[in-house]
């Protein structure tokens, strides 16, 4: 991808426009005790009633230590949902560009790409739910600009083979957006590795999942420079609240406690892998690299309904294809799952 140009990808309008710069964008030294008279705030409301800082410097050092990389690398965004819509707006033109999901897979890719008025083009994943590099060729045109993987996959749970990830990003002239949310979870090891080679390749991780902080909406996006300072120019400038980023920095402080979780849930995977398959109408437990577990019985609806009755929430997938009779199960406390079997037994 020595040829790749990210220029000649962004639309017209970004390309030119100016991006808005706000009051903390001007004053961007916090280390000092300055009297803020320059952004009208209310300085009677102590530290909530300040705007957060624009670009959440504070807690991307602490992500760029976590992760061995530049600062200038990351984008954050109000969930990775922000993220992707951010991606849409500058490099797809409505009404003319498309890109390709892989089905089944995470449904906010359709719902935005419908919400920017792009094409959505569908290539099933094959049976066992890896992406069918030759129908994606064949999918694509001049004006599919990205192509969405999500790995470890959801709902499936599995991880997409390198051999298919890198022939997609090394072949593809649009941009890969890598979604790694379950990437802590897994067996295999992320990508982040290969930006500094590929820079078509964009890779969202999260707070959410691994790292326990799904209420502080804190997605990221990690690609080349050039590809972060496109999106900063078009991304609202207080997306991130204050809360959001100083719980973000002190929960990334709590190495122990995450090795801990992630540890129990790994194990806890295993085990219910293993026991899962004594239940009767279980048909099949899918190999799961997440922090959930694919399973495919009798009759989802009806079972999704009997553990409702017994105050068990999980997920009927089997409106997405290749999922038919499939409930998706998430990897809950040892005392939860312990309530899922002891519930699945009765039924």
């Amino acid at each position: 991808m020595n040829d790749f140009d990210i220029n000649k990808l962004v639309r017209k309008n970004v390309a030119l426009m100016q991006p808005y710069s706000s009051a903390r964008d001007e004053y961007k030294n916090y280390d000092h005790q300055m009297v803020f008279l320059d952004a009208n705030e209310n300085s009677f409301a102590g530290s909530v009633g300040r705007y957060p800082d624009p670009q959440q410097t504070i807690l991307k050092a602490e992500l760029a230590k976590l992760k061995n990389i530049c600062m200038d690398t990351i984008l954050l965004g109000n969930g990775s949902d922000e993220v992707i819509d951010l991606i849409f707006r500058a490099f797809c033109e409505p009404g003319k560009d498309n890109v390709i999901t892989l089905p089944p897979t995470y449904g906010m890719y359709g719902v935005l790409a419908s919400l920017n008025d792009i094409e959505n083009r569908e290539v099933l994943l094959t049976d066992d739910f890896q992406p069918n590099v030759t129908a994606i060729f064949e999918k694509a045109d001049a004006n599919t600009k990205i192509i969405f993987l999500c790995s470890p996959n959801n709902p499936t749970g599995n991880a997409f083979s390198d051999e298919s990830i890198r022939e997609l990003v090394e072949n593809f002239n649009g941009l890969i957006v890598l979604d790694e949310a379950y990437i802590d979870f897994s067996g295999s090891k992320s990508w982040l590795d290969e930006i500094v080679d590929y820079p078509n390749l964009l890779i969202i991780q999260t707070l959410s999942k691994a790292r326990g902080m799904a209420g502080l909406r804190v997605g990221m996006l990690l690609a080349q420079p050039a590809v972060i300072a496109l999106l900063n120019k078009i991304k609202p400038p207080y997306n991130v609240n204050i809360l959001s980023q100083q719980q973000g920095f002190a929960g990334l402080q709590k190495t122990r406690q995450f090795d801990t979780h992630l540890d129990l849930i790994k194990e806890s995977r295993r085990k219910l892998i293993e026991e899962l398959p004594q239940i009767k109408f279980i048909q099949k437990v899918y190999p799961s690299d997440a922090n959930f577990i694919l399973i495919k019985v009798d009759h989802a609806g009806l079972r999704y309904r009997q553990l409702l009755q017994l105050g068990i929430v999980v997920r009927d997938r089997s409106s997405q294809p290749l999922c038919e009779n499939c409930l998706r199960i998430t990897i809950g406390t040892p005392q939860e799952n312990q309530t899922l079997m002891n519930a699945l037994k009765t039924l």
